[in-house]
């Protein structure tokens, strides 16, 4: 390179820039090709790992040991009391209606062992009166674990069209609910050195579209759960997030707190999984919605793209995973496992997602979020209306050119 700069000839500048591209190409390839290589092996192993499920692990016998379990109506909650209550455990578990088809579904499924505490987790009173109820059976014994799965999901949406009524509900359900509860149940696990086991949301961590209210309220649960494992670490209090893909949950039952919009406090952990597929829920959901607005943001998104957004979420619900037991699997490992993980991705894809999240670049992995959930085919009306004009604005000048 030296002697062509020497020589003065004209295409010795272009000369070495080609040469110094091409040694920096074959550098880079040298360098990133293990890289990618790796990534791709990584991505294997997430796919694989979140969708193989966690078994039940040979750790410590369950036999003798107690679970507070809540949102147990439906949907994660009643599946896991009713496994863990088969594999030998206290069980108490909470619901809002002790007469309703839940309450009744766990008498007649578990044993004896059971303990059924109507409990809204909104309502101080009553997460108390659940704490006493607990220490009165327990004895002198600890708290071994405590699942907290109650929570809602009302997704109805853009976030310029949420209520903020729903905002605050899901706030007070899924994360200052599951504190309070957390909360008055940590000495109880401390004396048993226990499990804490918070049932959160991929949306917690990642942008879905139309689940602001929802995301918000999971991004302060994971954050709240990360300083517990860190604070509980002395006490030998283990703590593990799980992460479900979608799922049907069951349906919705009427929330008794001072949020009576809501539906039901029972399990609607999954990230874009609907509390429903009930056609007269979503129903219900968009009506409201639709009294609700103000005229000119109704003017401005148009009732269509509104309608739309409520059909998807709708067909979302209806193609939810059946089968629980990939999150049921997890509790139980969370729970009885020497070493429970961190965080579990309960359910296909979840690793994929995570791995697309950390990874790739952000515009690979908002296209991901958008090819994934809510595929969107209208724009808001005054954005049609926009782009008409400007159409008829370019025919206009190339008539006048």
């Amino acid at each position: 390179m030296k002697k062509i700069l020497a020589s003065h000839l004209s295409a010795g500048p272009t000369l070495v820039a080609w040469l110094g591209a091409t040694v920096l190409v074959e550098r880079l390839w040298a360098f990133c090709l293990p890289a990618v290589l790796l990534l791709v092996l990584l991505a294997v192993v997430c796919c694989v790992r979140s969708g193989s499920g966690t078994g039940p692990p040979p750790g410590p016998p369950a036999e003798g040991k107690a679970v507070f379990i809540t949102g147990c109506d439906t949907g994660f909650g009643n599946a896991a009391a009713k496994h863990l209550d088969s594999l030998g455990l206290d069980v108490f578990a909470t619901v809002l209606d002790l007469t309703g088809d839940g309450a009744r579904a766990l008498r007649r499924s578990c044993s004896s062992r059971l303990t059924l505490l109507q409990v809204d987790i909104t309502q101080p009173q009553q997460v108390q009166q659940a704490l006493l109820d607990t220490k009165a059976k327990l004895g002198l014994r600890g708290l071994w674990g405590l699942v907290n799965n109650a929570g809602v999901c009302v997704n109805l949406g853009d976030a310029e069209l949420s209520l903020m009524s729903n905002f605050r509900g899901c706030m007070e359900v899924n994360f200052f609910g599951t504190v309070s509860v957390t909360k008055s149940f940590l000495p109880l696990l401390r004396q048993a050195k226990g499990r804490i086991v918070n049932i959160s949301s991929p949306a917690g961590d990642q942008p879905f579209p139309c689940l602001a209210a929802y995301g918000a309220s999971k991004a302060a649960l994971n954050l709240f759960t990360e300083t517990l494992r860190h604070e509980l670490v002395p006490w030998g209090v283990k703590v593990s997030t799980i992460l479900p893909s979608s799922y049907k949950t069951g349906k919705p039952r009427p929330q008794t707190s001072t949020w009576p919009h809501l539906q039901g406090a029972a399990s609607k952990a999954a990230p874009p999984a609907a509390p429903s597929s009930n056609n007269a829920y979503w129903e219900q959901q968009h009506q409201q919605l639709l009294q609700s607005l103000p005229p000119a943001l109704m003017e401005e998104y148009g009732e269509d793209y509104i309608a739309e957004t409520k059909d998807l979420f709708q067909s979302f619900a209806e193609h939810a995973n059946p089968d629980l037991s990939p999150v049921v699997n997890a509790i139980v490992h969370a729970l009885l496992s020497p070493q429970p993980q961190l965080r579990y991705f309960a359910g296909p894809g979840i690793g994929l997602m995570y791995f697309i999240h950390s990874y790739c670049p952000l515009s690979i992995s908002n296209r991901f979020l958008q090819k994934l959930f809510v595929k969107k085919t209208l724009m808001p009306r005054a954005l049609r209306k926009q782009s008409g004009l400007e159409k008829n604005n370019t025919k206009n000048n190339n008539k006048i050119i």
